[in-house]
């Protein structure tokens, strides 16, 4: 830590004496294990390490079950931020490793992409090794004879019991419909008249306003309360532009959406809100709550900017008579 405050300070003093100006320091990324040999089955801790200005927008590296074939990820630590000074801070946490198999593994670089540039770590190797076996003094024994299975009662129970449980099955599943379409305030009869529909830009906005009147993120849910928002405005996306945005990455989102000239006010609103719930979901990032207040403000702006105006059903079916009879 101390030495790479020292180095720091020297690259600003070069810079100030030589008129260099520059916007960023350069992202650092660095890879260690503890151990770089292990027997079968042992664990072993890699350690990551990124080094960025503050407030800079990374994409961490995030591997959640394997490193390479035969190096399996066991957990992943939180994120450990730290303030190195000259306004950069350190990034740390650490992967803890297995191998099952026999063998030199080379594990690849691990990559950090910023705003303007892509930083790769150090390639690694890890070697696996097991204990010989010893097939001239010890005892081998072949497979044993297939066991007769044991006397089981419900074998030989009358199907009759079996009528009488689908009978069960079915009337339950009756008194959950039942008290589903009473919880919805719908008739329990299907074919019956429904009640007129809110407008799906109200459906959206009522359904922000429940997350906003949970406050999350103040009780430290901050990965629940950006994965509720996003959902909503994919839902939202898929009624209103026709895109299968439930099924598609952050990106494929935002690509595809381009395409609607109707979305163009609320693009920069949506982008926020997807690349900072994807930082919050795969990279642990913890959000500023002033971040956290803007997510659902763009999610507010980008329904607000691109809603559809519609007519309650009541009112479009009366102008619609009004219509006819002209």
């Amino acid at each position: 830590m101390m030495k790479k405050r020292i180095k720091t300070m020297l690259f600003a003093c070069l810079t100030a004496a030589f008129g260099i100006s520059s916007f960023a320091q350069t992202v650092t990324i660095s890879a260690e294990m503890d151990s770089a040999s292990m027997m079968i089955g042992q664990q072993t801790l890699l350690h990551l390490t990124v080094a960025a200005d503050k407030g800079q927008r990374l994409i961490l590296p995030f591997i959640t079950d394997t490193l390479t074939t035969g190096v399996e990820v066991l957990g992943i630590s939180r994120v450990d931020t730290a303030d190195i000074g000259n306004g950069r801070v350190a990034m740390k946490y650490d992967y803890l490793i297995t191998s099952f198999d026999e063998e030199l593994y080379t594990i690849p670089p691990f990559r950090v992409i910023s705003e303007n540039d892509t930083v790769y770590s150090r390639e690694l190797a890890l070697k696996v090794t097991t204990l010989p076996v010893d097939t001239v003094s010890k005892k081998f024994y072949d497979i044993k004879d297939v066991a007769t299975p044991p006397f089981v009662l419900w074998d030989y129970i009358s199907p009759w019991i079996l009528v009488f449980v689908l009978l069960g099955v079915a009337l339950l599943g009756i008194i959950v419909y039942i008290l589903i379409r009473r919880s919805q305030h719908k008739s329990i009869i299907p074919f019956a008249k429904p009640e007129p529909e809110l407008p799906l830009h109200q459906r959206i906005l009522k359904e922000l306003d429940e997350v906003k009147a949970q406050k999350l993120w103040q009780q430290g849910k901050v990965k629940a309360y950006h994965s509720d928002i996003t959902d909503i405005l994919r839902r939202y996306i898929v009624e209103r532009f026709g895109i299968e945005a439930m099924e598609m990455t952050s990106a494929e989102i935002l690509d595809k959406i381009k395409g609607y000239s109707e979305a163009d006010a609320g693009f920069d609103n949506l982008k926020q809100i997807l690349v900072l719930a994807d930082y919050v979901k795969f990279a642990k990032f913890n959000p500023l709550p002033d971040e956290n207040e803007l997510s659902m403000m763009n999610a507010y702006l980008f329904v607000n900017n691109t809603k559809k105006e519609e007519l309650p059903a009541v009112i479009a079916e009366e102008e619609e008579k009004t219509e006819n009879s002209k």
